[in-house]
């Protein structure tokens, strides 16, 4: 196990269960899950957070199974996971132009432009979750993936925007804090989903990611590495559940147990002479549920939300011809017998289950690896990239930084050197002066002493001269 690598723990509210999963990375990229709880959940519908005090003792019986299972856990923030029908997506651009067309597009550069769609007009009562950058454009080069490094003056990206009540997103807050948690980032479901259970293929490809949850199904379509759409269509588990309680006068827990262990999504394939004997209430008589109709109720429901997905598909253009890496159905829901073959006839497109296995270490427990815990597991996924990517974003800035100070240390030596050079210049300079001077100064010495030589002689010669006569 890595132990620089720190742990990361995933928070899946959900209208059904509360799952916490505390996860590390290996040396081989791997997640090693080092703990794992849940509870059920009683304050949620439909995705959305209404009873938070319900919602607080489910999170807090989550972490309590959590920490049951490794007790050296130490948990104070997490990455939380939010989904509901009051989640919208639009689709925005934008641009900047660069001042220093010289220097390389750099991260700072896509940060800014990032930032900037935070400023979208949206509706007062929402709240921008996500801003994700689908493809970017170089003045006139369009669909670059990557453009740190290239130049350019303006520099622009089509982005995708996600949005969701200020209400719904406070009341998950609450209810995250007052558990005695710290959240580090809301994450939209489809979108963790999808990290647990596709590989770099399956986003070239092309794929679209069904996740049937308890209150909600959320939709991502992929294509070409880029995330086109997102969706959250307000059915799910719950009401396939209640149609069943109501068209067949059962309880819920009842309704809910003949669906995981009797259901099909498909009737076609259930018996005619199948029936199911539900005990009765306070002395009444058993009753007898016939399986086809059990299947009748649950086709028709998974049906209407097949539909919908359909209509979602169709919105953006990606017919059955672009989606080559087909449906992953994904989530609790996902689970029905024979929805995959419903899902085919329904969408005209390929399907297969998604389990989150793709990026699990061994070792880990065989209930980890069902799709109703994709979510949780993508958390933990989309935190390791956040914290990779800003170590990243550290080890550049620690390069850049070195890299100045030795341009620095480099330039100031070179200074140095060349006010050394200045100064030995000087002091040639100042020696050549001296000796022109000293010479100077030696012949002007020399021809005073010649000409007083020479004036003395004279002298002597006038006073001997003076001398001889007298």
């Amino acid at each position: 196990m890595n132990q620089e690598a720190p742990i990361i723990v995933g928070l899946d509210i959900g209208t059904t269960k509360i799952a916490a999963i505390a996860g590390r990375k290996n040396e081989y990229g791997k997640l090693e899950i080092l703990g794992f709880g849940k509870a059920p959940s009683f304050g949620v519908q439909h995705g959305m957070v209404l009873n938070i005090d319900q919602t607080i003792k489910a999170i807090r019986q989550a972490l309590e199974n959590c920490y049951a299972s490794n007790p050296n856990l130490e948990i104070n923030e997490v990455y939380v996971g939010i989904a509901g029908h009051h989640i919208k997506s639009l689709q925005t651009r934008g641009d900047i132009v660069r001042s220093d067309t010289d220097a390389e597009i750099s991260q700072k550069d896509i940060d800014q432009l990032i930032n900037d769609q935070y400023k979208t007009v949206i509706p007062a009562s929402d709240q921008i979750i996500d801003v994700i950058p689908q493809q970017y454009i170089v003045d006139s080069l369009q669909n670059i993936t990557y453009p740190i490094g290239m130049s350019g003056v303006k520099v622009g990206a089509n982005f995708h925007i996600i949005t969701g009540d200020k209400n719904a997103i406070r009341n998950i807050n609450r209810s995250v804090e007052k558990s005695g948690l710290r959240i580090k980032d809301l994450v939209l479901q489809p979108l963790a989903s999808a990290a647990a259970v596709m590989c770099d293929m399956d986003f070239e490809a092309g794929v679209a990611i069904v996740d049937i949850g308890g209150g909600t199904t959320d939709l991502a379509v992929f294509y070409e590495g880029v995330l086109k759409h997102t969706a959250v269509i307000p059915y799910g588990g719950e009401n396939i559940t209640n149609d069943i309680k109501n068209g067949l006068g059962v309880l819920k827990t009842q309704a809910e147990q003949m669906k995981v262990q009797f259901g099909y999504a498909l009737a076609d394939e259930a018996k005619n002479n199948a029936y199911i004997t539900i005990p009765g209430l306070r002395g009444q008589s058993p009753k007898e549920i016939s399986v086809k109709n059990l299947a009748h109720i649950i086709q028709a429901r998974m049906s209407e939300i097949l539909d919908f997905v359909v209509y979602h598909l169709k919105q953006i253009g990606m017919d059955n011809k672009m989606l080559n890496g087909g449906i992953i159905l994904t989530g609790g829901g996902s689970q029905l017998k024979h929805l995959i073959q419903l899902t085919e006839y329904t969408t005209g497109v390929s399907a297969r289950i998604g389990y989150p296995n793709e990026h699990l270490a061994s070792g880990h427990t065989d209930e980890l690896t069902k799709p109703m815990y994709a979510t949780c597991v993508g958390l933990i996924l989309k935190g390791y990239n956040d914290y990779e990517n800003d170590k990243r974003a550290l080890e550049e800035n620690y390069v850049k930084i070195n890299t100045s100070y030795l341009a620095k240390e480099k330039a100031a030596r070179q200074q140095g050197e060349e006010e050394w050079m200045e100064e030995e210049e000087e002091d040639m300079q100042e020696t050549a002066d001296a000796r022109q001077a000293r010479k100077a100064k030696e012949r002007n010495a020399s021809l005073k002493g010649f000409l007083d030589r020479m004036k003395t002689k004279i002298i002597d010669m006038f006073t001997e001269e003076e001398d001889a006569r007298l």
